[in-house]
């Protein structure tokens, strides 16, 4: 099982987290991954003054543009999918 978590603090979601959210959501009913990746929002993270939205998967922190949510999704969260 993979672990995604969004941060959902008030930096985070001002920088687009909710869309962040609204397309790993999508993108895990498309690929019927529930029973692959345990997906969650947190509060902050503490990487306010970073650029971006902050995802953490497995462990480790990424600093994402909503813009290429998609795209950080397929290369680094399906990559680790067995």
């Amino acid at each position: 099982m993979i672990n995604v978590s969004v941060c959902i603090g008030s930096s985070c979601h001002l920088r687009g987290s909710y869309n962040v959210i609204q397309t790993f959501q999508h993108l895990i009913e498309e690929n019927n991954l529930f029973d692959k990746i345990n997906f969650k929002g947190d509060f902050c993270m503490k990487q306010c003054d970073q650029n971006g939205v902050t995802v953490i998967v497995d462990g480790k922190k990424y600093m994402i543009d909503p813009d290429r949510a998609s795209e950080f999704f397929r290369t680094i969260v399906m990559a680790k999918i067995d």
